[in-house]
């Protein structure tokens, strides 16, 4: 690290835990600017996740769900994805995410991009695998819950040919936007 770099980076005195379960951890931080400014800031920390983007064999379509969130209050198309379990390969979620979601099995998964979608006030990687290609392997696993999306589709990857109203794609790390 540089003097430079060093001269903006953030102290922090204390973290105090609010919340704690297996999805989420949420504190509150005590921090000071390189300023001298002091404050609170909230903390959340969260698995990592991963997800893939599966294009057919013309690299046309992508397989997306259709899946109502209700945070947002909005139907939208996402990528399938999860929470990366602790000794589990992120290339191996991704890919049993893709089956278990939409019934196809991804061919060969490969990484794409690695984010931190809010790196203000949240620790949540998220990592992009891409996969070229996939076979049907059956219906999407339901046997513990009910759906999760009324139906995975192949969805138009160019943006002259959008599948939907903007009104239902909503950028975040899983939903997708053009």
């Amino acid at each position: 690290m540089t003097a430079e770099s060093e001269s903006t980076v953030w102290t922090i005195h204390d973290e105090r835990l609010i919340d704690d379960t297996r999805r989420l951890r949420l504190s509150i931080a005590s921090v000071e600017l390189p300023d001298g400014v002091h404050f609170e800031q909230y903390v959340l920390r969260m698995p990592r996740a991963a997800m893939m983007v599966v294009l057919n064999d013309a690299r046309d379509h992508v397989l997306m769900m259709w899946r109502h969130r209700f945070i947002v209050d909005r139907w939208l198309w996402e990528l399938p994805g999860g929470y990366v379990d602790p000794d589990e390969d992120p290339a191996v979620t991704a890919a049993r995410e893709v089956e278990e979601e939409t019934g196809w099995r991804p061919r060969n998964g490969k990484p794409l991009v690695a984010c931190q979608p809010s790196v203000g006030t949240t620790d949540a990687e998220n990592l992009l695998f891409i996969s070229h290609g996939a076979d049907h392997i059956g219906d999407p696993q339901t046997s513990t819950r009910p759906p999760a999306s009324p139906g995975s589709h192949w969805i138009p990857s160019t943006p002259e040919s959008k599948p939907a109203k903007s009104s239902e794609l909503r950028p975040s790390s899983a939903s997708c936007t053009y």
